[in-house]
């Protein structure tokens, strides 16, 4: 839910729909038959591989609606929590659990599913997992350090192998689609009265090709904010969408008759932002734009957004960027940073007669030069920028 709010869903729908989506979840895991243990625990004697099938479908569900809500820029998927990989106490715990799932026929979420329909098990069952939860909160001081090792980071599948996350939604299909063909032979073989054996293989197969041929096309989707980075740094594409500049002049007198309409972005590293900035200057990188944290900002339609950088070039690749992704009003600081320091922080006469346009404008410069220098050394130190984004987190009732 986290993920989609305020976009699609609002504040104050959120927990709304998530109570709802939580009550039609419970529904298609009792017609699952997840209330029942013996169901469940089919799974490891090879008679009932119900909860593989519906584990599954979810995780294909779930990676293709992400990837494609990402695509089109409805879901941002940078404040999607990864829960911290630690190697150890994931392989004791993953062991505690499977032993207490194969003994007491539920995991956490089905246990919960089955006593809500008055399973007198699974109320036992939720008990000891409460009693569990108490005990481990009350001794966690002796196991803390155990609990913290073996840490390898926010470990992804794609991040781990080097791939794509749609070449990494694919494999997941290859792989369920082949945990589908091979479990019904085994469910089967040791279950005569098993549905599988009325299952109607040609739907099955047209729904096999289909589920694949979406994954080929997740593989070969190109990835948003890939593509959106290559248009704004297309030249062509920047002469077909032109941004406007601002003169360092101007940008100078705005910034001196402090001007409410006026936002300067800064785009070049953190680095040399928390060095020297102008005031006023928010740090954006062009891979936070992407996301939430600074929407509100971008896209007041009445603030005339001024990016620079310390070249012009970076500046218009990041102005097409905002205007790509539909924020009005942008403008580019022309000649960039340098050129503003050359022209106003450093400005000196020129040894020529000057026309009485030239003269006006240089005694601008003059007069501004210094006003602008104490503005950036007394400056409050912004906020830094590359701002991270509060994870959203959540987890299966499932699991």
């Amino acid at each position: 839910m986290g993920p989609l709010v305020p976009d699609i869903i609002t504040n104050e729908l959120n927990l709304i729909v998530a109570f709802f989506i939580g009550i039609g979840f419970g529904y298609i895991l009792e017609q699952a038959g997840f209330s029942s243990s013996r169901k469940l625990t089919g799974l490891f004697y090879g008679t009932d591989f119900t909860v593989l099938r519906v584990f599954f479908s979810a995780g294909v569900t779930a990676a293709s609606g992400v990837l494609l809500l990402a695509n089109f820029g409805m879901l941002d998927m940078n404040i999607i929590y990864v829960n911290p990989t630690y190697l150890y106490p994931a392989l004791v715990g993953g062991t505690i659990m499977g032993v207490g799932f194969i003994l007491g026929g539920y995991c956490p979420g089905t246990s919960f599913c089955a006593a809500a329909v008055g399973k007198i098990d699974a109320m036992v069952f939720v008990f000891g997992g409460l009693l569990g939860v108490l005990l481990f909160s009350e001794m966690f001081s002796l196991v803390e350090n155990f609990y913290q090792s073996g840490f390898l980071g926010y470990l992804t599948v794609d991040s781990v192998l080097g791939i794509s996350k749609g070449q990494s939604a694919l494999l997941l299909i290859v792989i369920a689609v082949g945990a589908f063909i091979v479990t019904t032979k085994i469910e089967q073989k040791f279950n005569a009265s098993s549905p599988t054996r009325n299952f109607p293989l040609h739907y099955h197969r047209f729904a096999a090709l289909g589920v694949l041929l979406l994954g080929l096309v997740l593989a070969v989707l190109p990835d948003r904010e890939t593509r959106l980075l290559a248009n704004a740094s297309d030249e062509i594409f920047q002469k077909e969408n032109p941004v406007k500049l601002m003169t360092a002049d101007e940008l100078a007198f705005r910034i001196l008759d402090r001007d409410p309409s006026l936002q300067i972005i800064d785009v070049r590293d953190a680095v040399e932002f928390s060095k020297m900035s102008l005031p006023g200057a928010v740090n954006i990188s062009l891979q936070s734009m992407f996301g939430k944290e600074w929407r509100g900002l971008l896209a007041q339609p009445r603030k005339k957004k001024v990016f620079f950088a310390n070249n012009e070039a970076d500046a218009v690749r990041a102005a097409t960027l905002a205007g790509v992704l539909g924020y009005k009003n942008v403008r580019v600081l022309q000649g960039g940073f340098e050129g503003f320091t050359q022209t106003i922080l450093n400005a000196e006469l020129p040894l020529r007669e000057l026309t009485r346009g030239e003269a006006d404008t240089y005694r601008f410069r003059l007069k501004a030069s210094p006003q602008l220098a104490t503005l950036i050394r007394e400056r409050d130190q912004p906020k830094f920028v590359e701002v991270r984004a509060k994870k959203i987190q959540g987890g299966c009732a499932i699991d």
